[in-house]
């Protein structure tokens, strides 16, 4: 059975058991570091402006995964992307003015066990 147009073509960036087949490079178009410095808990949301231009389609679904307050590590999660490429993609809706981050509060120190076990815990619930 062979298979036309866009079906195709998905067929062969997608595999169900290895997931993504497109290089994280890709999705960031080469770049290695975003234009919007932020951390792993740093939060995320949309701010409610459309992007001028039409979205990729990692770009759309990190906007609709801001549609609630998250920090970057849960949409890097949810996108099964390098928290790297997560940063450029969200650095890019936020040059766009679609998405605005705030740094973590100064109790949520990077190496506080307590912050670190209930990201966890948020990020086993949600997958």
């Amino acid at each position: 059975m062979t298979m036309v147009g866009a079906e195709a073509e998905d067929e062969h960036w997608l595999d169900d058991a290895a997931g993504r087949l497109v290089r994280p490079y890709t999705v960031s178009n080469g770049r290695t570091a975003p234009s919007t410095p932020m951390e792993l808990l740093s939060m995320v949301m949309a701010t409610g402006r459309a992007p001028n231009g039409e979205l990729e389609p990692d770009h759309a679904e990190a906007l609709i995964l801001c549609g609630s307050p998250m920090t970057v590590a849960e949409v890097a999660a949810r996108l099964r992307l390098p928290a790297v490429v997560t940063k450029i993609l969200l650095s890019d809706l936020v040059d766009a003015g679609a998405v605005r981050t705030r740094s973590p509060g100064p109790t949520a120190e990077p190496t506080n066990t307590a912050v670190l076990e209930s990201i966890l815990n948020a990020l086993q619930r949600r997958l």
